[in-house]
């Protein structure tokens, strides 16, 4: 099994190119099933989960080619197109692997009146129901059973008639699937208390370019005029603003200066705002923000919320970087319940960290030191790799299988900024 090797201390300097996101080319791909015609997606990352919804498309009649990167962007081009939708049934062996595998559901539901939905996998990190994904669809006048671990949802008729939802939390992924869903119902579709991630503005501006009706975008209250049909588009797959927070936070503990080349600032107002309340120094350009560090960090008191607040899939990265701060650092984590499995694996480098309930205390340590760690998730597995980055000595990170799923050519990218990082197939 693969592992990443980082000998620490080297300061990162240079350019870094922020991929096509995750979260976005994940809720984009699904689009295709919406209409027979084709939707190509520009700057869409290489990454295991891409991959993997590309494959569990194939199994639903889409066919996928991909070609190499656009001029303009980082990324791959892929072309996806659904003729025909030959099967409505996404099997459990697929789906397992990846929770937004769910994300076929409203697309299903819409263009053939039916769909068979196991229930999803994912990251192990807490309790996430699709309770609101289905509240949703049974809104807009679907019927839904779920038997023997499959989620079997139909529009009486063929076509959903319509109707209003508000969702009792925000919820990302089930606001994705209701848009999905929408687009293509009888009538007018009303989400409220919708979520307004911008991965959920990038699927609207997709839709719309499709031919999709949507009034609000970017609020909380969605409007959406059903249509008979959607045609093909070509879209240009969102900046992963994680990864480029990512990269941030390994700046800024090694006391760096690089250029996040692609990122939008305002997409990530609140990673860079915490940032700077931390000491770090950023410039903001038209298509780059930069990043500068002296290596003395002061500590955070930060909380985890719907955006446009601080993101949960922020939350690990930012501990790891404050384990060098100087003085107590408090991160209480709203979203997720058992999203502090990587404080283990800091402390076996020397973190000073105590978790009450859904708190954490960080506290400042003069130092960290390489270990053998292993990593329990996506962002967790960063978190180590940003700690290992800063620290004395030899790190090794298990498990990086979770890595690929969401960072491309990860090692790649820090090597070319100063990172002494190494990939061993044989550990």
């Amino acid at each position: 099994m693969d592992r990443i090797l980082i000998r620490g201390g080297n300061r990162l300097s240079g350019r870094i190119p922020i991929s096509g996101a995750k979260n976005a080319a994940l809720t984009l791909m699904p689009c295709a099933l919406l209409t027979d015609e084709p939707l190509t997606l520009r700057n869409l990352p290489r990454l295991a989960d891409v991959d993997g919804f590309g494959h569990l498309l194939n199994q639903l009649g889409v066919s996928t080619m991909v070609e190499g990167a656009h001029p303009q962007d980082f990324g791959r081009v892929m072309t996806c197109r659904a003729a025909r939708v030959t099967s409505t049934v996404a099997p459990y062996d697929i789906v397992r692997k990846m929770r937004a595998s769910i994300l076929v559901l409203g697309p299903l539901l819409a263009r053939a009146g039916e769909a068979t939905v196991s229930l999803p996998g994912g990251c192990a990190i807490g309790n996430r129901p699709i309770d609101l994904h289905l509240k949703a669809l049974e809104a807009f006048g679907a019927e839904i059973e779920i038997a023997a671990g499959y989620v079997k949802a139909a529009a009486p008729g063929g076509r959903l008639p319509g109707g209003t939802v508000r969702f009792p939390v925000v919820s990302v992924g089930a606001t994705e699937n209701a848009l999905m869903a929408a687009v293509l119902a009888k009538g007018t579709c009303v989400i409220e208390n919708a979520a307004r991630e911008p991965e959920i503005v990038d699927l609207c501006r997709c839709l719309i370019a499709m031919g999709a009706v949507v009034d609000g975008v970017g609020t909380e209250t969605l409007t959406i005029e059903g249509r008979d049909r959607l045609h093909g588009a070509t879209y240009k797959v969102m900046p992963d603003r994680i990864e480029a927070g990512s990269y941030a936070c390994a700046a800024a503990i090694t006391g760096g200066s690089v250029e996040l080349a692609g990122a939008d600032a305002g997409e990530m107002a609140a990673t860079l705002d915490a940032l700077r309340e931390a000491g770090v120094t950023v410039g903001v350009k038209k298509d780059a923000v930069r990043i500068a560090s002296d290596g003395k960090l002061g500590p955070l008191t930060l909380s985890t919320a719907p955006y446009p607040g601080f993101a949960t899939d922020m939350q690990a990265q930012f501990m790891a970087m404050l384990c060098l701060a100087e003085g107590a650092s408090v991160l209480t984590e709203t979203i997720f319940e058992n999203r502090y499995m990587h404080v283990p694996e800091l402390a076996r480098m020397g973190a000073d960290i105590h978790v009450r309930g859904r708190s954490a205390v960080v506290r400042g340590v003069a130092g960290l030191a390489g270990a053998p760690v292993m990593a329990t998730d996506l962002r967790a597995s960063m978190s180590l790799i940003i700690a290992g980055l800063a620290a004395s000595g030899e790190t090794q990170v298990a498990r990086v299988y979770h890595l690929d799923r969401g960072y491309e050519r990860l090692e790649e990218k820090l090597a070319a900024v100063g990172a002494d990082i190494e990939r061993d197939s044989d550990g």
